[in-house]
């Protein structure tokens, strides 16, 4: 190396002696390290900027909550009312479709006293039942099999233990005192029964 450019060299250090600490401070700042005042400065902004973002996050959870308990109270409330309602007019379908059988029992009432065949009478009001067991099946009711059957509890009930014509009745139904329905397969009425022992 030549002496001219060693003591170039010497110069250009003496020039700049803090160029490599300056370059330290820039490098450290933008990696977000602070090493001066400015830096302690922008880190209290970024710290209270980030307060603010938390206050407002807490805000908004606290608004979703408060309207997330509203629209529940509101559904508890309408499904309230709903059910109150079909309470109350539960039956409707059901008394609506035996209106006309009403209809037709207050004909045959009327014209009963001016029958003067007791036969076609006693077709007449023939009718009207099975108008009303039709009616009533369309809305899910269903007769409980009883006789002949065997015996199970959680149709029938046992009023009476009678003697067994045979021995092939033993433990069935030998007669049936009161019919027993159904409402949509549920059990509403047992059918009450005799039952051959």
């Amino acid at each position: 190396m030549s002496k001219e450019h060693t003591e170039e060299q010497v110069k250009n250090n003496n020039e700049r002696p803090n160029q490599k600490a300056d370059e330290k401070i820039f490098d450290e700042n933008k990696g977000g390290k602070p090493n001066s005042k400015e830096a302690g400065k922008g880190e209290d902004h970024k710290a209270e900027h980030e307060k603010v973002d938390y206050a407002q996050q807490i805000a908004d959870l606290k608004d979703k909550y408060l309207r997330l308990a509203a629209e529940f109270d509101n559904y508890r409330k309408r499904v309230l009312k709903e059910k109150s309602e079909l309470i109350l007019s539960g039956g409707e379908k059901v008394i609506v479709s035996i209106l006309p059988v009403i209809d037709d029992f207050e004909r045959a009432l009327d014209n009963i006293d001016k029958a003067k065949d007791l036969q076609s009478a006693k077709s007449g009001i023939d009718l009207i039942y099975h108008k009303l067991i039709k009616s009533l099946e369309a809305n899910g009711l269903k007769e409980i099999e009883a006789t002949g059957k065997d015996f199970d509890t959680d149709v029938h009930e046992a009023v009476a233990m009678i003697p067994a014509p045979s021995d092939e009745q033993k433990g069935k139904v030998v007669d049936c005192v009161q019919k027993g329905y159904k409402l949509n397969d549920k059990v509403i009425r047992h059918a009450k029964v005799a039952v051959g022992q």
